[in-house]
Order: structure tokens, then C-alpha cells, then sequence
């Protein structure tokens, strides 16, 4: 072993566990460049892998051994930690979006956020279980990034900070067998090695194929390694997409094999020969020497070229909503056969020169310190180092709920991922709100939100911790599960409207009325109980008899009851600002029409004044009254010469008739000497006791009227009923 050396970080070792050979690589970080101080390439000497995945366990260990062992002497030091990936065979992905949703605007904070993001990875596992039921394999989820969130619908990079009414999340999560990840992390132990992170060959990939300033394109990047072909999508600054196709370099060599009679070992020689010169020769299994163009055996692997070609294109366009990308990068030493490219890009249907191998032109940060040539096979071998700088990760276990669970570790686990993996509900963890109360008022639909439950009860170790508190290998985690809150109720009494009241006029005081509630068709009390879709209207008027029962008054048949002074009864709907009147018929038989006319003036003012009030004169005059107000009273008075004189009464007016315009129409009114604005109601179609909005609106001649003031020939007036 060579003298240790000392070097500017601290330094990372990569294994690329491929199909046909591991490339293992040491290099450390400074500034932007990654340094790679030595790498090693070593075959496998039988098929101990086939199409990415491990068969072989032992075999494939004793192989990482020896390229650590050669690492350890070109370095002058030992080697104890490793990165490593995992191929995208196996790899399954799913693609959700989650949404919540809040009463009002809520400012959003971290806990938000980690809710919104975990409920994702939830959907997303619950999916996938779905998927996946009739499998008895197990999964294991290796990890999830997000792709965008959306705030009140509208995408937005950081929610944090921002108040919303609804929040969501594009997201992707990642699954790998159990199989799979044990396997690797065996033959890793096999060497004398730990993992000290573990990624996927497509994100180790375009960790250096597509750097971050080109993903606002829309580029695929295709890892054509020997038995998959990995491929990875981005747009607007992030990756969309994963996937795999299980057909890659493995199949050209087959094939040429049987065409060339020849063993696995030398049709791969042959494959990577024919980029070289115009001839390959080899020695078949005869052990005759031969010699072929390489045009030749380009041709005969031409139809799996364009097999290979059309399934990843296909698979592009499915990872990319359906359409073709705007460029694609290949790299691998399965991409590098003649005509792949351009077999891409015919599938595809974009320029050719849009499709390029990727090599020494994605390494501008890269330096090697031995003599390596930079091309495309090298991408993935330091993409993996790189993702150590990214995220330190391995498997842990740790005991939840007396259940042994492995989790994908990224250094900041905490026990909500603990309680994902292990299959414990996230609502489980939060606090739980009962169940929500629906029903409607006038129409509208409204909810009472039932109270907050108590949060779960959370111990790692003994003591006592939260969702978010961070957890290590080994730790022992119990959670008892959150509660939910008692259900949301109401009354009657407790809603906005019900503290609602209006004003009426009740033999000249003012009368103030709370709101009746009608609740799917009855009458109910501020203390009624609000139900599960109830129908509730907020009535605004009441009917006299209520009118008396909220006053405490009793009406006998001996009472007669006005409504802006309109004969009515029990029935009749009063409504704000209406005046009600109730009189014995003994009492009224002494009132005479002008004390009623002076009350009903001094009333009708008042309410013009507050543009609210409808009134109107009565109906008829009793007959009586106008006898004895229409009487002509003569008066005895002594003379200067003691004689008594009888003084004459006065001569009445002249009696004349006019014509007003009432809403457009003509009318006559006859029969007196003047006239006021409320005469007018004695010759109109306007029945006051039948109300057909919330209040009455007068105008004459263009303003507000007052009920009592003269009016002349030629008047313009108005009198309609409005709502509002």
C-alpha cells in the first residue's frame, strides 16, 4: 500500500454496481470541482448480476472487495465507508398530489408544511399499495422529492410564511423492493464495508448530466447501462419524472454473440469494437480466428437498436404527459453503439443533433488526478459520489410500536417517518377534529368545525418527544394514537343572524323584535340545537299574533287591529317599520278622523324622515265620525242690545278635481277643495296589508315625499315596494 497522502476534504468513495462490471471511485469536493484521485474498473467474472439486479450475493461482494482493496493502495489508506445506488429496474415511482384545505386564510408555518408534504407520501404509499396487492414483495420507500407546491391553487416554490385558504403538492415517491436493498447492502458488508449513503443511477446520473441551470428545459436523460436503460425527465427547474425500461446493452451483446458464435465475454468485446475501426476480429467458439465488418455486425444488431429506441421514447413521452421532449442526454456504455442516437431521435421526431451522448462535455467540473478518459461511462460512478454531498443517507432500524422497522435514512429522520414506514396513519399523529356540522341558513351553506382532539403521545426511549423530534438507529419509539375532538354543534341563538332584530311600530312606541328561525319548515327557539343538513331561514317579519305573544298582549274579539292603518288580523305580516294599531270598538267609536289623521301625520313624518317607514291613511272613515267632524255648529251670542243674534256658519270651499301622474298613469282624484300625497292611495291599485317587498319608497316630483304634504295638478309621482 502506498504511503498515505493528505488531500484538501475529506474524501468519498463511490461504488457503481453495475451488470457487467463495478466502477468504484475516490475523490473529495473542493469548491465547485469534484476531484477524483483514483478509480478502479473490475468485471465480473461470471453473470453474478443480471439486468441491474444482484444473483450472485458472495460473488458480487468478493468483486467489490478487490476494487477496494486496489483503491486502498493507490490511495495509501483505508476504506470503511461507501456510496452507493441502486438500479432503476426495480424501481418503482408514483406521482400524486395531495391538497388541504382550510375555513379561511391561515398563515403557513412548518408544521403546515410537514403535514401537507407527509399526508403526500401517504397517498402516495397508499396508491402504490394498491398497485401493488396481488405482489406478496415488500417495498420499502427509499425517498420522495417534491416537484412544485401550490398555493390557493396557484403553483409557489416555498409555502412557508404565505397565508392561504388552500394548500397542495405535486409530489414523487420512490420504492424499491426489500429484496433489492438487501442484497446490495450484504454484498457491500462482504467487502468489509458500511453504506454510508444510497441513492438511485438515475438521480446519481443527472446529478452530473443535466446540471441545475438547464432543468427550466424540458430534457430526458436515458442511463444506457447493460441490463436497463434508467430515465429521468425535467422541466421548470425540476425533475418531473423517473423510470426504466429492463432492455440495454445486455441485448446487443446477446445478439451479436449468436451471430458471431461466439461467448457472452467476447460478443461484449465485439460491441465495443465496432466504434473503433472498420474491422473486429475475434475467435469464435470453433477457436477460429475471424474477421467482420463492423457495418456488418451493426446490422445485424440494428433491430434491437431500434427495439431499444422505440421502448424508451415510448416510455418518454408516457413520463412526459404524452409529448416528446425538447433534447435528450445519453450516457452509459450501453448508449454508445453506433445509431442509438440517432434511432432516438427519429422515434421521438426531434432534430438528431438534439440527441448526444453526454461525456468530458458534462465533466467541466470535474478533475481527474490519474490519466482517465472522460466519457459518458463515467456520468453515473460520480454522480453517486456527488450525491453524498447531497444527502448522507443509508437504512436504519428502529422499534415502533414493538414492530421492527427499516427506514431510508437521509440524516433528518424524525418519528413521523418512523410512523409512516411502520404503517401508522398520519391522522393517527395530529390532533383530530370531529366531525364537522352542515347545514344551510337562507340558502347558504355553512359549517361549525368540531372541536381539536388531543395530540398523539409520543415516548422514543422512555421520553417523552413530538412527531418532529429526531430519531437514530435503534431507538425505541411508542406512540399512542391522537384523538378527535367532540363534533362541531350550534344553536339557533349562536348564529350572526339571530342576533339580528327590526323595528316596528306598535301603537305609537317603537318596538324592537328579535328574528324568528324557521328550521326545515317549523318554528324554533334561539336555544334549538342546529342538526345535520337543516334548512334554516331567518324570518324577517311576524305575524301580528306573534306580534302579541312576544308583547304579551291578548286580543279579543271585542279589539279591532290595523296594519299601516289598514284593517287586518291575527294573520297578517308586519314587517320592519310597519305601524300596528289595536283599538276597542267601544274606544274607537269616540275617535274622531282628525285626532287619527294627526296621529297618522306626526307617525308618517317621522318615518320619511328615516327613509324607512311605509304608512298609509285608514281604509275608510267610519261613517259616525265623519258625520260629527262634517257638522255644522251653530253659537248663540249676545248683542249690544241685549237680543240674542244666531252667527251663520262659514261657507265651505269650492270643491275641485285634479289629474296626477302615479307611475306613468293618469289619475283623477275628486270629491275635496285640496289634496295631499296620501289620497292618492284611495284611487291606486296599492294593497299596504300585502306586502311585496321590505319597505315602500314615495317620490313626488322627483324627491322623497312626505305623506301629508299638498299636492296640485300635474304631479309626477312614484310609489313602489323595494327590497333591500
Amino acid at each position: 500500500m502506498a504511503k498515505g497522502k493528505k488531500y484538501a476534504g475529506q474524501l468519498v468513495f463511490g461504488l457503481d454496481i453495475g451488470t457487467r462490471s463495478i466502477v468504484g471511485t475516490v475523490g473529495y469536493k473542493e469548491g465547485d470541482k469534484f476531484i477524483v484521485v483514483s478509480q478502479r474498473v473490475k468485471e465480473h467474472e461470471t453473470r453474478a448480476m443480471i439486468d441491474g439486479q444482484i444473483h450472485d450475493i458472495q460473488a458480487v461482494g468478493e468483486t467489490i472487495r478487490d476494487v477496494k482493496e486496489e483503491l486502498e493502495k493507490a490511495i495509501g489508506r483505508k476504506l470503511s465507508d461507501v456510496c452507493i445506488a441502486a438500479a432503476g429496474r426495480v424501481l418503482c415511482t408514483v406521482t400524486t398530489h395531495v391538497e388541504y384545505p382550510y375555513g379561511s386564510d391561515k398563515e403557513i408555518d412548518q408544521e403546515d408544511v410537514y403535514a401537507l408534504v407527509s399526508a403526500g407520501v401517504e397517498q402516495a404509499y397508499t396508491e402504490f399499495l394498491e398497485e401493488q396487492k396481488n405482489q406478496e414483495v415488500k417495498f420499502y420507500c427509499v425517498g420522495h422529492s417534491v416537484v412544485r407546491f401550490y398555493l390557493n391553487g396557484y403553483p409557489m416554490g416555498n409555502l412557508e410564511g404565505h397565508k392561504a385558504r388552500t394548500i397542495g403538492v405535486d409530489l414523487i415517491a420512490t420504492f424499491l423492493p426489500e429484496d433489492v436493498v438487501d442484497g446490495l447492502y450484504k454484498a457491500v458488508e462482504i467487502a468489509g464495508l458500511n453504506v454510508a449513503s444510497m441513492t438511485l443511477e438515475p438521480i446519481a446520473a443527472i446529478q452530473v448530466a443535466i446540471p441545475d441551470r438547464f432543468r427550466m428545459l424540458n430534457i430526458a436523460l436515458i442511463d444506457v447501462g447493460a441490463g436497463t436503460s434508467d430515465i429521468s425527465i425535467t422541466n421548470d427547474g425540476c425533475i418531473l419524472a423517473y423510470g426504466m425500461i429492463p432492455i440495454a446493452g445486455d441485448a446487443l451483446t446477446e445478439v451479436i454473440a449468436r451471430h458471431c458464435l461466439v461467448d457472452f465475454g467476447t460478443a461484449e468485446k465485439i460491441k465495443r469494437d465496432i466504434g473503433e475501426g472498420e474491422e473486429v476480429t475475434f475467435e469464435d467458439i470453433m477457436f477460429l480466428p475471424q474477421t467482420m465488418k463492423s457495418s456488418e455486425v451493426i446490422a445485424v444488431a440494428q433491430p434491437v437498436i431500434k427495439d431499444m429506441a422505440k421502448q424508451v421514447a415510448e416510455k418518454i413521452k408516457e413520463l412526459n404527459g404524452g409529448k416528446s421532449v425538447s433534447a435528450v442526454f445519453v450516457v452509459g456504455g450501453g448508449g454508445k453503439i453506433p445509431g442509438y442516437t440517432e434511432a432516438i431521435a427519429e422515434e421521438l421526431q426531434i432534430a438528431k443533433e438534439r440527441v448526444a451522448l453526454r461525456g468530458e462535455e458534462v465533466m467541466q467540473q470535474i478533475v481527474f488526478e490519474e490519466e482517465i478518459q472522460k466519457d459518458s461511462l463515467l456520468v453515473t460512478p460520480i454522480g453517486i459520489c456527488l450525491n453524498f454531498y447531497e444527502q448522507t443517507n443509508n437504512f436504519i432500524f428502529v422499534s415502533f410500536n414493538d414492530k421492527k422497522v427499516k427506514i431510508y435514512d437521509n440524516n433528518k429522520l424524525t418519528v413521523a417517518d418512523a410512523a409512516m414506514q411502520a404503517g401508522f396513519p398520519n391522522d393517527g399523529l395530529f390532533p383530530k377534529r370531529g366531525k364537522a356540522l352542515e347545514f344551510k341558513v337562507n340558502g347558504k351553506s355553512r359549517i361549525s368545525r368540531g372541536e381539536v382532539g388531543e395530540a398523539a403521545i409520543i415516548l422514543i426511549n422512555g421520553e417523552p418527544a413530538g412527531i418532529y423530534s429526531e430519531i437514530h438507529a435503534n431507538d425505541i419509539i411508542r406512540v399512542l394514537e391522537s384523538t378527535a375532538g367532540s363534533a362541531g354543534k350550534l344553536t339557533i341563538g349562536e348564529l350572526p343572524e339571530a342576533r339580528d332584530s327590526f323595528m316596528v311600530n306598535v301603537n305609537g312606541q317603537k318596538v324592537s323584535l328579535p328574528k324568528f328561525a324557521s328550521v326545515n319548515g317549523q318554528l324554533q327557539s334561539n336555544y334549538y340545537e342546529i342538526c345535520e343538513n337543516d334548512k334554516i331561514e331567518m324570518l324577517n317579519y311576524y305575524t301580528v299574533k306573534q306580534l302579541t305573544e312576544f308583547m304579551d298582549v291578548t286580543i279579543d274579539a271585542n279589539t279591532n287591529l290595523y296594519v299601516n292603518n289598514q284593517l287586518a288580523d291575527l294573520n297578517t305580516a308586519v314587517y320592519e317599520n310597519f305601524t300596528v294599531t289595536w283599538l276597542l270598538k267601544d274606544e274607537e267609536e269616540e275617535v274622531t278622523y282628525d285626532s287619527l289623521e294627526e296621529d297618522t301625520e306626526e307617525d308618517v313624518s317621522k318615518a320619511i324622515d328615516n327613509e324607512e317607514v311605509q304608512d298609509a291613511e285608514p281604509k275608510e272613515k267610519d261613517q259616525k265620525t265623519v258625520k260629527e267632524e262634517n257638522a255644522t255648529v251653530s253659537t248663540e251670542d249676545v248683542g249690544a242690545d241685549g237680543e240674542k243674534t244666531e252667527e251663520k256658519p262659514p261657507v265651505p270651499a269650492e270643491k275641485k278635481e285634479i289629474i296626477v301622474l302615479v307611475n306613468r298613469a293618469p289619475v283623477r282624484l275628486s270629491g275635496k277643495s285640496s289634496y295631499v300625497f296620501v289620497d292618492v292611495f284611495d284611487n291606486i291599485d296599492f294593497d299596504l296589508s300585502r306586502p311585496k317587498g321590505k319597505s315602500i319608497v314615495t317620490t313626488l316630483n322627483g324627491r322623497a315625499a312626505q305623506y301629508m304634504e299638498t299636492i296640485v295638478d300635474g304631479d309626477v309621482i312614484e310609489i313602489y315596494w323595494q327590497d333591500y
